[in-house]
């Protein structure tokens, strides 16, 4: 039987159930990301809109970071009480009504008070999302479609550029987050094609029966046992949440500021990066299924370091253009599409979302402060956007690679609903 199993086709592995429990963490991840991102390509404008510094618009950003740490912890808890599925569908309704809020606000002040409470339900979507997501997959084919599902985002973003080159300069910057809202639609497919993660389910009635039912798991994955995997855990992800954002976060703007480009070429770029970091994050999940998770991440971390000077110390569109596109296959794609794979696969299904979603968005707090520093940085000293976005870059990948070299490998790893926490 075994042997007959392995010649299925991987697609034809999984069950309807499981298809449709992974494409609801999908349309989760990659509508999130388009609700998240549009405020990156709308800062300057949002600027010149309130009168405000751009350092005042950048805090935006920095907040709702900063918030999904909150968001993400609760939803955590509550994936790992009452399951995967609700937590997943409020989060998705919150983050997209929040948008439309911020599209409509009068002063900076509203904007500001809207994308802070998107920011939590945006951390809420990603421990529910992927936990349902790993818990179904079968393990044969998870690292793949990890890399698929975390590379969304990139599609997501793509959504993003997208209609910031086509339309912008018919419906502004209120038009791109008013846009926000249809998210919301794919609750509908949420609630009813979507069951309930079978080894949750399983878990939480063992935990019943043998009465060791985990009320706090957030204190659970700071006890002796999980605490010292917790904390690398916690490095990986805020090393990964740095380097993406020197990255990504400001480089619209040093596009507008820096080499006045239009939205259009600007557009352009962004939509062909993310399509490859999508194409390379699906790559890179295969390899992750073949030589580990840890290897399908250091390596494009690795590339992504000499890449970063070439696009970024240039003012040749086109080298700026191929350069920010190959690092879409390392920095914005590679070096993370194992993360709900390898973030599932290292804690017990008793504290798994609430673990999940933790260390991950632990790593925006981190994040979160890229965009005020390298805006200050950039201001402040008139180095331009690129200095301060390259020693980001740079540092925050080397950081990124040596708490993967200190980390466990967890390729193989079957997820079970027996207890493991005390």
């Amino acid at each position: 039987m075994a042997t007959a199993a392995i010649q299925i086709p991987w697609w034809k592995e999984p069950s309807k159930d499981q298809w449709y429990a992974w494409v609801a963490a999908w349309l989760g991840w990659t509508l999130d990301a388009f609700d998240f991102t549009v405020f990156l390509l709308i800062m300057h404008p949002i600027a010149l809109e309130f009168n405000v510094s751009m350092t005042s618009v950048t805090f935006v950003f920095t907040i709702t970071l900063w918030m999904r740490l909150i968001g993400a912890t609760a939803s955590g808890w509550l994936g790992d009480r009452i399951g995967r599925k609700k937590p997943l569908m409020i989060s998705i309704l919150g983050y997209s009504a929040c948008n439309f809020a911020a599209g409509l606000a009068p002063t900076f002040v509203f904007l500001f008070i809207a994308r802070a409470v998107l920011g939590l339900f945006m951390g809420a979507e990603w421990p529910a999302g992927a936990a349902l997501a790993m818990e179904t997959w079968p393990v044969r084919s998870r690292g793949f479609m990890s890399g698929v599902l975390q590379g969304s985002w990139g599609i997501g973003f793509l959504i993003s550029f997208a209609i910031y080159g086509l339309f912008f300069n018919s419906i502004g910057w209120r038009g791109m987050l008013l846009v926000g809202v249809l998210p919301a639609l794919s609750v509908v497919y949420v609630r009813f094609f979507v069951k309930e993660s079978e080894v949750w389910v399983e878990n939480r009635r063992l935990q019943r029966t043998q009465n060791r039912e985990v009320k706090a798991p957030l204190i659970s994955i700071f006890k002796r046992g999980q605490i010292g995997n917790t904390l690398t855990a916690c490095w990986f992800m805020a090393s990964g949440f740095v380097c993406y954002y020197s990255i990504n976060v400001l480089f619209a703007t040093h596009l507008q500021v820096d080499l006045k480009l239009a939205p259009g070429a600007i557009g352009a770029v962004g939509v062909a990066a993310n399509f490859v970091a999508f194409v390379a994050s699906c790559a890179w999940g295969w390899v992750a299924d073949k030589l580990g998770r840890r290897w399908a991440m250091i390596l494009p971390a690795l590339v992504a370091i000499p890449l970063a000077p070439i696009y970024l110390l240039s003012s040749n569109f086109s080298l700026i253009w191929w350069g920010f596109v190959a690092q879409g296959a390392a920095g914005s794609g590679g070096m993370y599409g194992q993360m709900p794979s390898y973030l599932a696969e290292r804690f017990p299904t008793e504290v798994r979302a609430t673990a999940a979603g933790f260390c991950y968005h632990q790593g925006a707090i981190w994040g979160g402060l890229v965009a005020p520093l390298l805006a200050f940085a950039a201001t402040r000293y008139g180095l331009g956007y690129a200095i301060p976005m390259l020693i980001g870059t740079i540092v925050a990948a080397a950081s990124f690679i040596l708490s993967l070299l200190l980390g466990p490998e967890t390729k193989g790893k079957i997820l079970v609903p027996d207890l493991v926490v005390t």
